[in-house]
């Protein structure tokens, strides 16, 4: 069966690509507020075989309402899909002029485990400098979640340095350009830094000869891809 999309929104169905699925119309409200999303199902999908499950959180630039800038970078451009074609992949749409609502995120992840032949011990995160700061934060708030995560050139806030050995145990691959004039190198280093006191063991690539856009090297490079679905949830 070849590769398709099930277009999804908190309140409407959309109908952005060549090939997907009439998907449904589906709602969830939290503090009033809605958030898009598209889900791509595996290349084959076989009921009786459960899958892994990738979530990709965008940046501050693909915020808004037009599902079709959603994967302008990251794990779903042309040039990356088949590095997760045997994977569900959810990508969220963040709404302008706001952060990464976790509660929302939570209750969206949620809501398609419950709904899909999804492995619940093989489900990963992964997001970029906006999409970042909500891949450490989500993980924080729910580790129960992720086999995997890996934040990419992401900032960082006084909660996630607090609590960060709630996410010790989870395994960890953060990515940082070390010419970064948005997101500074150190605050990936020094959040580095803070999970190994409190015994993780994390990995982490500086690209040094990279500005912010840590992404592009990131979300090509069939190593990361190999590592992260390698993990499973104990």
């Amino acid at each position: 069966m070849k590769a398709f999309f099930t277009i999804l929104s908190l309140t409407l169905t959309f109908s952005l690509f060549a090939q997907i699925d009439t998907g449904r119309v589906d709602t969830l409200i939290c503090r009033n507020n809605t958030m898009k999303y598209l889900l791509k199902y595996p290349d084959k999908v076989d009921n009786n075989d459960l899958q892994p499950m990738l979530v990709f959180l965008h940046g501050a630039g693909e915020r808004g309402d037009d599902l079709s800038i959603v994967n302008v970078h990251g794990p779903l451009m042309e040039e990356n899909k088949h590095f997760v074609k045997d994977a569900y992949i959810l990508t969220p749409q963040c709404p302008k002029g706001i952060y990464w609502d976790t509660e929302m995120l939570y209750l969206l992840i949620s809501k398609i485990l419950n709904s899909h032949n999804i492995d619940n011990s093989r489900v990963y995160l992964t997001g970029l400098s906006m999409g970042g700061w909500g891949t450490w934060r989500l993980s924080i708030e729910h580790p129960e979640l992720f086999a995997a995560i890996a934040p990419v050139c992401p900032p960082v806030d006084d909660f996630i340095f607090a609590n960060i050995e709630k996410i010790k145990d989870i395994p960890i691959w953060a990515f940082h350009g070390k010419k970064d004039s948005v997101v500074p190198v150190e605050i990936t280093q020094n959040m580095i830094e803070a999970l190994q006191k409190v015994g993780a063991s994390p990995m982490v690539t500086i690209y040094p000869k990279t500005g912010h856009n840590a992404w592009s090297d990131t979300y090509s490079n069939p190593e990361f891809y190999s590592w992260l679905f390698s993990h499973i949830k104990q």
